[in-house]
């Protein structure tokens, strides 16, 4: 028998933005029609791997990204945590291309109350525990965001938690919208390093990487 538990984070889908805005905590940003064929591509996927709970972050994207992977995955009851929700920074409403400048990094200089990678780290690897203990030996899905996922891939590599290494570790062209990265957890340890996989948004008709590379967001 086997007793491991699959953590999935799920980064939500493309956003409609066409103001080309960093758009963080801001309310009312929704998916864009790709957004939301990638979702669907994603709960296909999460479907045949099966799914025995879902978890989202409050923003729009992220709820509707759920909401599209909930429908596929026979209605399974969706809830919210805030400890998934996008970083804090104070960058929100801020063009694009001026996070791009800074070469993507929305913490030098950050000061309190904003996160910084090793607060982002220590709110979600709390609530990943929580779900470990109340879905021990199940498949679990966590839609959530781009940054929160890498800073927790990034501790599962033992590489450090810095802005320079979420820029090398996935690819070129960042973490992919509504891509798949999987934490197993084979036993109850809280210091247990799950093993770790990724997987691409499994959706045919999404461009080379290449051709979106900017603008890009979290």
């Amino acid at each position: 028998m086997n007793n491991a538990t699959t953590i999935h984070l799920v980064r939500h889908g493309e956003v409609h933005n066409p103001q080309a805005i960093y758009y963080g905590r801001l309310p009312g940003f929704h998916l864009s029609e790709r957004g939301r064929l990638q979702a669907q591509a994603t709960a296909k996927a999460l479907h045949v791997r099966g799914l025995d709970a879902l978890y989202t972050s409050p923003l729009e994207r992220a709820t509707e990204t759920a909401e599209i992977i909930a429908q596929e995955n026979g209605g399974i009851n969706r809830r919210t945590s805030d400890a998934l929700k996008e970083v804090y920074s104070p960058f929100d409403g801020q063009p694009i291309r001026l996070i791009a400048e800074r070469n993507w990094d929305i913490y030098a200089g950050a000061q309190p109350p904003y996160e910084q990678p090793a607060d982002i780290l220590r709110r979600v690897q709390a609530f990943v525990l929580q779900v470990r203990r109340e879905h021990r030996g199940e498949r679990v899905a966590l839609i959530t965001h781009g940054d929160v996922i890498m800073f927790m891939t990034l501790w599962a590599k033992e590489l450090p938690l810095t802005a320079e290494a979420k820029q090398t570790f996935y690819f070129p062209d960042y973490l992919g919208y509504a891509s798949i990265s999987t934490f197993i957890y084979q036993t109850e340890s809280v210091q247990e390093i799950p093993n770790f996989s990724y997987m691409t948004t499994p959706f045919d008709d999404i461009p080379p990487a290449g051709e979106f590379r900017i603008p890009r967001q979290v």
